[in-house]
Parts: structure tokens; C-alpha cells; sequence
């Protein structure tokens, strides 16, 4: 029996803006995209079994043809003709709905261990272009690393390693629907778009300052309407000595950026005090 484990890398936005709605109903983003240090773990066993059998460590996770994995793992068996089962295990650690991009890591890593196992030969951009079949977020955790996503996040530009620094990840216990946020996203004159170029030249500059003073997210402006626990956490987080805080993605984690270790440390002893029921993680950027 062979086996392959894959890393599947968080993600956090350090910048998220929108464009435009497009005519298909989709919008046009520009993003800055991060990896950090925690990861689900997806172990994938080739097995004389037919079929793909998926197990997760997280109940709420499905295990049938509608996760990420299967479709990853069945459009590579599909197309370059593989008949072996695959017995393919989820140890998640990435919150689950979070703004952290874990269903679609697990996707990609999949792609990824397929086509190592199989020797298929896929580059990494072949792998991208499969990818973006199954979500917009995918191709970058294929890529990884710090990236410039345009487009409906599948235009993907390498970018040098963003500036070191500690990340604090709060993930509250609530739910957010994407669909809800893009859906009430009030595109006008009066929308705060972030300065996603001023972000892009701090991190080309190694300018750690000019960077976390820049970050910035326009799904703000709804999910805070409607969770005010966002808005809460990250007033906390820059009381407690974060240089800057912010949501991801449509959330609802939050996440603190800090250069100093002890402002770090009391503001996890604290956050975790007061909100006993959240999901929190010192991590840092992962690299690749």
C-alpha cells in the first residue's frame, strides 16, 4: 500500500478588494494572499478497493462526493485514467468556514498528492488550471507563498516573501455565508477600498511598518453589520498591542499582526479568557 502526506497551508488576506460585479454574477478581486503555519494534514493511501473512501477528524466536514477532496481526487482519476482506490484522511486544524481558504487547501492538496503519486507530470500551472474548475481559491493554494489574485482569484502573480511577523488567528464561533457578503456588497463612491499598491511596494520593500499599516478588507463593510463580534475582536487585538488587525476573507476570523512577542503572548491569554468558545492560534507567515 503507498501513501503521500500533503500539507494543506492556511491563508489570510492582507488585502481584499473588489472591483466590479461581473455579468456572470461573479466579482472582479485584487488581493493580497499569505499563507501561515497551520495546516490540515491530508494523508492519501492507494488501495486495491475501488472508489474514494474520505474520512475527517471534524463531523461537520462531509466525506461524500460534495467535499473539495473527492472532486479534487475524482477529475485527476477521470482524466488520466487511474482505476486504484484511494483511501484519503482530513486531520483538520484550519477552522472550518473561517475565511481561511481550508476547504480549498485540502483541495489543492490533493491535486497535488494525486499527481505526485500517480507520476502524472503535472506542472504546477497545469495544476492551477484544474484547479480553478473546483474554486476561486484554489490555484492559489496550489501556488502558495505571498501572491498578488486578480480576477475571480485565479490571475495569480508571485510576490516576494511578505515581511516576518507573529499572527494571532481568532475565529469565533459563528457561521458567515460568502454568498451573503458579495450579495449585499454596496459597490459606490462611498466604498473604502483598500491600497492594495501601497501593500504590494511595502512587501517588494521588506517594509513591515508600511505594511501592516496598509492592510485592509472591503467585506468589512457588510459581515461587521451583521456579526459585531468581528469588529469587537479586533478593537481587542489592537488594544492588546497588535500592530494591526483585521478580518479575512468574508470571515469571520480575525487576525493580529504583531513585532512584539510579549504584546503576543498577554493578547492570547487575554482573547482566550474572553472568548472561551473561539478558535485561536499563534502562528506566523508560512513560506514556500
Amino acid at each position: 500500500m503507498q501513501k503521500i502526506f500533503v500539507k494543506a497551508y492556511g491563508k489570510i488576506n492582507l488585502g481584499l478588494d473588489v472591483l466590479r460585479k461581473r455579468e456572470d454574477g461573479y466579482h472582479d478581486l485584487k488581493m493580497v494572499m499569505q499563507n501561515v503555519g497551520i495546516y490540515d494534514g491530508i494523508e492519501i493511501k492507494r488501495v486495491k478497493k475501488e472508489g474514494i473512501h474520505i474520512k475527517c477528524n471534524v463531523k461537520s466536514v462531509p466525506t461524500d462526493e460534495s467535499n473539495l477532496v473527492y472532486k479534487a481526487a475524482k477529475l485527476l482519476m477521470d482524466e488520466f485514467n487511474i482505476i486504484d482506490g484511494l483511501d484519503i484522511s482530513i486531520e483538520k486544524v484550519i477552522p472550518v468556514a473561517a475565511g481561511m481558504a481550508g476547504g480549498s487547501s485540502d483541495c489543492a492538496a490533493t491535486l497535488i498528492g494525486i499527481n505526485r503519486m500517480f507520476n502524472i507530470g503535472l506542472s504546477e500551472a497545469g495544476l492551477r488550471e484544474r484547479g480553478v474548475k473546483l474554486g476561486a481559491d484554489v490555484p492559489y493554494c496550489i501556488m502558495g507563498g505571498t501572491a498578488l489574485a486578480e480576477g475571480i482569484g485565479e490571475k495569480l502573480t508571485k510576490l516576494p516573501d511578505a515581511p516576518d511577523c507573529k499572527v494571532l488567528l481568532v475565529k469565533p464561533p459563528i457561521d458567515v455565508s460568502t454568498g451573503f457578503v458579495y450579495g449585499n456588497l454596496k459597490l459606490d463612491e462611498n466604498s473604502n477600498h483598500p491600497d492594495i499598491e501601497k501593500i504590494l511596494d511595502a512587501i517588494e520593500n521588506n517594509d513591515y511598518e508600511g505594511m501592516s499599516a496598509n492592510i485592509g478588507n472591503i467585506l468589512e463593510s457588510v459581515t461587521i453589520k451583521g456579526y459585531p463580534i468581528i469588529e469587537e475582536i479586533k478593537q481587542d487585538m489592537l488594544e492588546l498591542g497588535a500592530d494591526n488587525s483585521l478580518m479575512s476573507g468574508s470571515g469571520p476570523t480575525v487576525f493580529g499582526l504583531f513585532s512584539n512577542e510579549d504584546n503576543l503572548a498577554k493578547a492570547y491569554k487575554v482573547l482566550n479568557i474572553k472568548y472561551p468558545d473561539a478558535q485561536i492560534y499563534i502562528t506566523d507567515f508560512a513560506k514556500r
